[in-house]
């Protein structure tokens, strides 16, 4: 072998290199144990990175085709499992759109309420962790210890603190508890200031700005081309709420902004997500004023509604109704139904077909994250290695409804 000729200029000794390749997941704590990325690097910078879902398993569209339509709303929980009250109104609404059933107006109120909150929930969870794996820990605990009050007030209502099970087809389980409106407006209130003390935090230290503009980019027209929606589309400047374009529920009747961003980087979805919180805490505060103090809370129709438990001790007609609509399901009519709502991470939506039985013939789901972690490969190419923390995190991916 000959020798190296050191006394060549500066830039010219050239030794031979090759990229490496790097398993990052899935057991890595930033991967959420259900991701793996395949990278390649140069020193440290991205070459590629082949991003690989499918540790999860989770089955949930074949496990919806085997018991009736109700039994679906434990699954829906379990999709986007840190704001689970969203996905059981998205799978409510999709449900009922099939029967053509309006549900009362006080549990339409009572839904963007408690869907509010599960937004709020599920933003901190996002936000608060971002910032723990880039070191910051404090502001995690201020996040994390206001997105306790807010389960507080789900468990209050519906007895769980995070798989709820709440939503029923026509309605909700319940109706609200007594002194709800006074509970959520306290906590609400506690919730944003918690959020505005995590802020004082971060946006002053120089060490996370610079973790985080300028990071992970994407322009208006690559997210859109890659179906992303939610806060991740709204940081690169695009205004697509289906709560403002394709209102459901009351939202028409509320008054509230959409955050945008205009770089698309990670500073724009932690900013987004942040000025997100304070619009929902405006829609809680305008839904428990429109909202009646009583009233129904569910249709009156026997065909999707269970009866009272005490109709069903006491009389033959409730009894049978109970017994049907448990063992066989209500009768959805055939046909095919597409119905979509604004979750915490973007457009969740329900294809659901009907055979006219008390089964879903199918059930497809349209998670928002799926389309969301397509785009990863993409926006960290060129990036350093230490830069996959904080872009992914930002992405808040959740594995439950994107290994769907």
């Amino acid at each position: 072998m000959e020798p190296i000729d050191l006394d060549l200029e500066e830039g010219e000794l050239e030794l031979p290199a090759e990229p490496m390749h790097l398993n990052m997941g899935p057991s890595h704590p930033a991967m959420h144990g259900t991701v793996r990325m395949v990278l390649e690097l140069s020193g440290e910078t991205i070459v590629k990175n082949d991003v690989e879902i499918g540790y999860l398993h989770r089955g949930f569209e074949k496990m919806c085709e085997r018991g009736t339509w109700a039994q679906v709303f434990p699954y829906a929980d379990r999709l986007n499992y840190v704001s689970p009250m969203l996905n059981n109104v998205g799978y409510a609404l999709a449900v009922e759109k099939a029967c053509s059933i309006q549900v009362p107006d006080r549990c339409q109120w009572y839904r963007m309420v408690l869907g509010e909150l599960a937004r709020i929930s599920d933003h901190l969870t996002c936000n608060g962790a971002m910032a723990m794996e880039l070191g910051a820990f404090t502001p995690f605990l201020w996040f994390i210890k206001a997105r306790d009050i807010i389960w507080d007030i789900l468990e209050e209502e519906t007895g769980a603190r995070m798989t709820h099970s709440f939503a029923r087809i026509g309605g909700m389980a319940a109706p609200p508890t007594d002194g709800f409106k006074e509970i959520v407006s306290r906590g609400v209130q506690k919730v944003i200031e918690l959020v505005e003390e995590g802020e004082k935090m971060l946006l002053k230290n120089r060490i996370f700005i610079e973790r985080l503009e300028g990071i992970g980019s994407i322009s208006k027209d690559d997210a859109v081309s890659l179906g992303w929606t939610g806060p991740c589309l709204r940081a690169t400047g695009a205004a697509y709420d289906i709560r403002k374009l394709y209102p459901y529920l009351k939202y028409d009747e509320v008054d509230f902004n959409v955050p945008v961003g205009t770089k698309g980087d990670t500073l724009d979805r932690f900013l987004c997500r942040l000025d997100e919180m304070r619009e929902s805490r405006k829609i809680i505060d305008q839904s428990i004023a429109r909202m009646s103090d009583d009233g129904p809370i569910n249709v009156n129709d026997p065909r999707v509604i269970l009866p009272q438990k005490s109709d069903v001790y006491t009389t033959i007609e409730a009894t049978i109704q109970h017994f049907k609509l448990v063992m066989e399901g209500a009768k959805v009519p055939a046909g095919e139904t597409y119905s979509y709502t604004e979750a915490g991470n973007g457009e969740l939506g329900f294809y659901l077909v009907s055979d006219g039985s008390g089964t879903p013939y199918r059930c497809r789901i349209r998670p928002p994250c799926f389309q969301i972690v397509g785009g990863v490969e993409r926006i960290l190419k060129g990036h350093m290695l230490s830069d996959i923390i904080p872009v992914f995190g930002s992405m808040n991916m959740i594995g439950g409804e994107c290994d769907h």
